[in-house]
């Protein structure tokens, strides 16, 4: 993993510690914004692609 990557996994943890008292739904929010924070890290890197992902299709 690249510098942005761990950078962006370790914030969203810091985000989620913050934003919690605990208990189980405290870490499923870790895990979520973790997980938020690792893709957007990985997006930074140029290793994920969110603009191909989030691009709106056409329809019709």
């Amino acid at each position: 993993m690249s510098n942005n990557a761990v950078v962006g996994l370790i914030v969203g943890l810091l985000l989620a510690i913050a934003a919690t008292t605990g208990g189980f739904t405290g870490f499923i929010l870790a895990i979520v914004l973790g997980a938020v924070g690792l893709v957007i890290g990985l997006h930074r890197d140029g290793v994920l692609d969110l603009g191909h992902v989030l691009k709106s299709r056409n329809r019709g």
